[in-house]
């Protein structure tokens, strides 16, 4: 038996996936300690695991912000990695001189992990980062993360690469990659070394991206410890145990159905996209199902009569009736969707959302509308062209095939345990 310690942002995103993990740690006999907000808490402890609290400054919720592109990630790695960083490092290391620790799992914006990848490896547990966002690591194969910018093929591509990372790191993110390497020397006493700081991850122990290949950007230059697994929602327990609204029994195949989502974050203002859905769809011989996030359902506008919406959904058991996901491009929900073979159209331009639709595009899953805020006409023709073009749903059941053939928890325990047997 192994004593794992998990650590996650206080997010619904973050922590999701990666109770997952800690269910299937636990039922393979080893023990977990499980690093995270209060708000949590219950959630954790329902789970079996150890609950952990992050210290002061590390417990802030996201907050919705209209920045795109650059600022969006400096806008992102102030509130997720900066901020917290000192709340997250001052209880990981105190958890681990509390008790043994013979390895901590850590999703990939909790920074206090990658400051622990910084010292001497004699002297800390092994670390394996998750990564419950779209690949980060920085390469001449790819646009820099956040750009939302497909990869490219050939030398004009890379040559565009190349000159676009050297300038993100460089000036558009300068004073951010400062304020990041300044933060992990006073935690640490070791900053990035001229190291990009989303590239923090080439030194874990194991590099576990909860995707598959199929939904991958390739880079020839991926370190030798990433390793793909598969989305880890499959193993999340939230789905059993949603209770079903009332007019669930109307999704009986009749029509088609278009679930509509801004997920558990960006969904502070519904005239973003399920507004717009809404409009745009409402002459649509369609089932226009919406879930609030968890919001009160006052805050929707008006519905249509081809429409109904709950705070939250069973979405285990929602996708299988689904035949068009309309989404602003979260990770999770994407590939719920691409494990039941369901097309998308993605409507996200903050947060990581930019590089989730891009990817959408790019592995032939769906449409990707390059807006936060679409037209009503615009969704309303994405979704006529997917229903109406059988290659997207093929596209998306190809990547749901390799979703379902990929190893999941069990693989990634599985890595853990081969290179804890090496120690």
């Amino acid at each position: 038996m192994a004593s794992v310690i998990v650590c996650s942002g206080p997010h619904d995103g973050h922590v999701s996936p990666m109770l997952g993990v800690a269910r299937q740690l636990m039922d393979r006999g080893h023990k977990v300690r499980f690093l995270t907000g209060p708000k949590y808490e219950d959630a954790v402890k329902a789970s079996g695991a150890e609950f952990l609290a992050l210290g002061p400054g590390a417990d802030g919720q996201p907050q919705n912000s209209n920045a795109t592109g650059l600022q969006a990630i400096r806008d992102g790695v102030k509130m997720l990695i900066i901020d917290p960083a000192e709340g997250q490092y001052v209880p990981l290391t105190a958890a681990i001189a509390a008790e043994h620790t013979d390895a901590v799992l850590a999703e990939i914006s909790f920074m206090a992990a990658s400051i622990l990848t910084r010292q001497p490896r004699d002297s800390r547990p092994p670390v394996i980062a998750c990564g419950i966002l779209p690949l980060t690591l920085s390469s001449p194969d790819c646009a820099p993360f956040g750009l939302g910018l497909p990869p490219g093929t050939g030398p004009v591509s890379r040559l565009r690469n190349r000159t676009l990372n050297w300038l993100v790191a460089n000036v558009a993110l300068k004073d951010t990659q400062r304020q990041v390497d300044r933060r992990m020397r006073e935690l640490g006493g070791v900053g990035l070394n001229g190291d990009f700081f989303l590239d923090w991850a080439r030194n874990a122990d194991l590099y576990a991206q909860f995707t598959v290949e199929e939904f991958e950007y390739p880079r020839s230059d991926a370190p030798d410890t990433l390793r793909f697994f598969g989305p880890m929602a499959r193993h999340a327990a939230s789905a059993s145990v949603t209770p079903k609204p009332d007019w669930w029994g109307e999704l009986d195949g009749s029509r088609p159905v278009v679930y509509v989502t801004q997920g558990t974050v960006s969904n502070e203002d519904f005239t973003a996209l399920v507004g717009p859905a809404l409009e745009g769809l409402a002459g649509e011989d369609v089932t226009v199902v919406v879930s609030t996030g968890r919001r009160p359902l006052s805050a929707l506008p008006p519905l249509p009569a081809n429409a109904c919406a709950a705070e939250f959904l069973p979405d285990a058991e929602l996708m299988p009736k689904v035949a068009v996901y309309v989404t602003n491009g979260g990770y999770g929900g994407l590939h719920y969707a691409m494990e039941n073979g369901v097309p998308i159209v993605v409507a996200g331009d903050t947060e990581d959302k930019p590089e989730g639709a891009a990817r959408v595009a790019w592995a032939g899953v769906g449409l990707n509308l390059k807006t936060g805020r679409p037209k009503p006409e615009a969704i309303r023709e994405a979704v006529r062209k997917i229903l109406g073009d059988g290659r997207y749903r093929a596209g998306s059941q190809r990547i749901g095939a390799a979703i379902k053939a990929s190893p999941g928890v069990d693989g990634l325990i599985d890595e853990m345990e081969a290179m804890l047997r090496k120690e």
